[in-house]
């Protein structure tokens, strides 16, 4: 599967063999302060989980640079959410992680026919906040102080698209 945003961007589904690189990437300082504490146990656990999809982001393609986990939240009303959406850091600030975004949604509402895809994203991440609205998602709310980070309550706040709306 690859990106029409970036052509160079490849998404493939992660395999037990990247489960190391992944926790390592979790758990990176650079890297956890923006995912959830769990983060690093969560995404290997979700190699193994049939609602869940694990995908990594290669630029060049077999050049791992990020990976993105997607949960199938609502199978009825075909709901997906992005998960644990991780960069390596040296490759921040060159659109990657917008690339990454479009190629997710493609993925989830293209490929894997999902009729929305929703995403959190903390108060304190700009470039994260700044992603997810470049990608076409449309703020829907917040969760007030949901979350205890750096000795502080932080908000969630959430995104949405809807498959119609996907390209625009």
């Amino acid at each position: 599967m690859t990106s029409a945003t970036n052509a160079s961007l490849r998404l493939r589904q992660a395999t037990t063999a990247d489960a190391p690189w992944l926790r390592a990437l979790a758990t990176h300082a650079e890297v956890a302060r923006y995912v959830a504490y769990d983060a690093a146990d969560r995404i290997v656990a979700a190699l193994d989980d049939d609602a869940s999809e694990v995908l990594v982001a290669e630029a060049p393609p077999g050049v791992a640079i990020g990976a993105v986990r997607v949960d199938v939240t609502n199978r009825r009303s075909r709901i997906a959410a992005i998960r644990s959406l991780m960069l390596e850091p040296a490759v921040r600030g060159r659109g990657l992680g917008l690339a990454v975004v479009r190629a997710t949604v493609e993925w989830t509402l293209g490929e894997r026919g999902m009729h929305r895809v929703e995403a959190e994203v903390l108060d304190y991440n700009a470039a994260g906040l700044r992603t997810f609205e470049a990608a076409g998602f449309r703020r829907e709310g917040v969760r007030r102080r949901a979350y205890w980070r750096d000795e502080e309550w932080r908000d969630g706040i959430m995104f949405g698209l809807l498959a119609e709306e996907r390209g625009r």
